[in-house]
């Protein structure tokens, strides 16, 4: 292997010394800017079509449903994965506050070591063991001190259950990102989540995944409280909340009871209309295994469940009530119809009154065999510096080795190197190969490609063709082919796959004409989400630092990662070139940047014909992203699971014979 930092860099500055024309090099007809978004879409509801024959044939008999019940928690657990063996939780109760009808513990304890959960524990006046339930709460900065989460908790409490407000990750006193005095650097609790997600990601974890296994330590130091009675125990939560509830319910089996507010929808109703949401609303690979939203709560039936829904709510009601017709199904398949209940409220997002009072009614009787009528009264909210575990409102301040979400993602990458090296010394080319096309989701048989000639121009030293290229059901892929006249097999193929697209090369006629002078074979393409098919800016909230998350979130979601799916267009590339006998044999060189680097040292690890790459403003190593969380367009680069079996350097490992050139390593924010 040679690594070269200085060869080729005159045909990238080739690239912007000259002024760029106006000329049009688009081959697309239609408005390309959606092809992405659409061709993801009709994959999802392909998936969610598999997944619609299942449960149909589920709801014929009761054994049927409880084989598809069981199969939903299979899948589930299989794409969680493994989770951290349990350490000591060190409770600490921080401060006490009595009130009327119950007090309140400021309690912290440790889901991990040196990662630190606070909380608030709401216990009733009078002789335990009490009922309880574990709340939730929302993306609010406030969390647990939100005026409606403090509403909820204290009515059931004054209704005699205790109630353990647990605060999540990037919220309250618990944000990750925070500079050296403890304060938070980013706007919110979203977009903590989303880039969170990213890196854990590549160690195959998840943001959801890292919510789970908190709420699952927060039930055990609920459960360890003597004031509890662990055989009735429940759980609810609102919004992001309720997301956390839907996940928690059907995993951990020690809940009893259950209303999630504010979330329930359905998936592919959601990523059509208002896409793919946070970081921490959904797993890679659910659609790839058919799991909608409701069969997370499928997994809990037949035990009783609310779901709480706002008719104005932005959460699709549409997709609520098709989700609870479904599961009013699926309860009375399993005769268990009177423990499922669906309850709207003429309002919008949130666990508003009517909601609270709806759900304290649905524990009490459930937990304590009682169906009075809650009407709730006045009830006292605190400050969030009362409700507090942490003197300067931040965990991160008061521990000096208090662990991060990206530290932890950090150091499972470090772990995970006696894996890579393991699986390094067990294979070879065709070992890596194969796990490549696993991870990326390949189809390495799909080779039949159908060249469409939409335009040629004669030039005095060279021919400039204009295909689309498609294979069967992928995208189209614009390419611009430039042939010299005089040419032979010794001279090279030049690909330019851009994320800048190849519109800004084919306008630098200086860099077409040294080309074209060394007889060299010029190839231009946009890849799919870059040039033609590169969305239009605003088609992705900013909030979430990548100019593609939708799609790239719908991709993962899929199985289909970006990387993946762009390294498929580029084999496309290829196979379109060796099917020209009289180029089969040229030496391939390939410049790429930004998303499209990965993809031309995976397609090296494949083509012997590349004999070199040049790669800019890209990364040189996953590790560039665990390092980096706060980086610019990190999703499209993630592959699930990757950091177990390989990182990028290993890849240029196996091919001793390029030569490779890195410049500008993408690190801006």
């Amino acid at each position: 292997m040679r690594i070269v930092f200085l060869s080729y860099t005159f045909l990238f500055s080739l690239l912007f010394t000259e002024g760029m024309s106006q000329e049009n090099y688009d081959l697309l007809t239609w408005k390309s800017e959606y092809t992405l978004r659409t061709h993801l879409l009709q994959k999802m509801h392909t998936q969610y079509d598999l997944r619609k024959v299942n449960i149909e044939e589920a709801l014929e008999s009761k054994e049927n449903m409880l084989a598809y019940r069981e199969e939903c928690r299979q899948k589930y657990l299989a794409i969680l994965g493994e989770f951290p063996e349990k350490t000591p939780l060190n409770p600490q109760i921080i401060n006490t506050k009595k009130l009327d009808n119950y007090r309140i513990d400021n309690v912290l304890f440790e889901s991990r070591p040196n990662h630190h959960i606070t909380s608030n524990f709401y216990i009733p006046v009078g002789n335990g063991p009490f009922p309880a339930a574990l709340f939730f709460c929302g993306h609010e900065m406030t969390s647990k001190a939100t005026e409606s989460y403090q509403k909820t908790a204290a009515l059931f409490a004054t209704n005699g259950i205790a109630v353990l407000v647990v605060y999540p990750m990037s919220q309250g006193e618990r944000v990750q990102f925070t500079d050296e005095n403890g304060q938070r650097i980013l706007r919110g609790s979203t977009t903590e989540h989303t880039l969170l997600n990213a890196g854990a990601n590549l160690v195959g974890n998840s943001v959801v995944k890292y919510e789970l296994y908190d709420n699952v330590r927060s039930m055990d130091y609920l459960i360890s409280r003597s004031e509890v009675d662990p055989g009735r125990i429940g759980c609810l939560g609102n919004s992001g909340g309720g997301t956390q509830t839907a996940y928690f319910i059907g995993f951990d089996d020690r809940v009893k009871v259950a209303a999630p507010c504010s979330y329930i929808a359905r998936r592919e109703r959601n990523f059509e209309l208002s896409g793919a949401a946070d970081g921490c609303q959904h797993i890679p690979f659910e659609g790839d295994v058919q799991l909608e939203i409701g069969d997370f709560l499928i997994m809990f039936a037949p035990k009783p469940l609310l779901i709480l829904a706002g008719r104005y709510d932005f959460v699709d009601y549409t997709g609520s009530k098709e989700t609870a017709e479904e599961l009013q199904i699926v309860y009375s398949i399993l005769r268990e119809k009177e423990k499922f209940k669906f309850f709207t409220f003429d309002d919008g997002h949130g666990i508003s009154k009517p909601k609270r009072e709806a759900a304290v009614q649905w524990f009490r009787y459930w937990l304590c065999n009682d169906n009075s009528v809650i009407i709730e009264g006045n009830q006292e909210v605190l400050s969030e510096q009362e409700l507090n575990c942490t003197p300067n409102g931040q965990v991160n301040e008061l521990f000096p080795s208090e662990i991060s979400v990206q530290e932890i993602n950090l150091e499972m990458a470090k772990t995970l190197t006696e894996n890579r090296n393991r699986f390094r010394e067990m294979n070879d080319l065709t070992g890596y190969r194969q796990k490549i096309k696993e991870l990326l989701s390949i189809d390495e048989k799909n080779k039949l490609v159908s060249p469409e000639l939409t335009g040629e121009e004669f030039h005095p030293e060279y021919t400039l063709q204009k295909y689309i290229l498609r294979k069967e059901g992928e995208i189209p892929l614009p390419v611009l082919f430039y042939e010299p006249r005089v040419s032979s097999s010794d001279n090279e193929i030049i690909i330019y796959i851009m994320e800048e697209g190849k519109s800004e090369i084919a306008a630098n006629h200086s860099l077409i004409d040294s080309c074209m002078q060394r007889g060299v074979v010029l190839v231009l393409a946009d890849l799919r989400g870059m040039g033609e098919t590169e969305e239009k800016e605003d088609a992705n909230d900013k909030k979430y630092y990548n100019r593609e998350y939708n799609n790239a979130m719908i991709s993962l979601h899929l199985n289909e990662n970006l990387t993946g799916q762009r390294l498929t267009d580029l084999f496309t590339l290829l196979d379109f070139i060796e099917e020209n006998r009289k180029y089969k044999q040229n030496p391939v060189r390939i410049f790429a940047s930004g998303a499209a680097g990965p993809v031309a040292l995976y397609a090296a690890v494949f083509n012997s014909q590349i004999q070199s790459l040049s790669i800019s403003n890209s990364i040189q190593s996953y590790f560039d992203i665990l390092n980096d969380p706060m980086g610019l367009d990190w999703y499209s680069y993630v592959v699930p699971n990757v950091l177990k079996y390989f990182d990028l350097p290993d890849l240029i490992h196996l091919r001793n014979d390029l030569m490779l050139n890195f410049t500008e390593l993408k690190t801006e924010q």
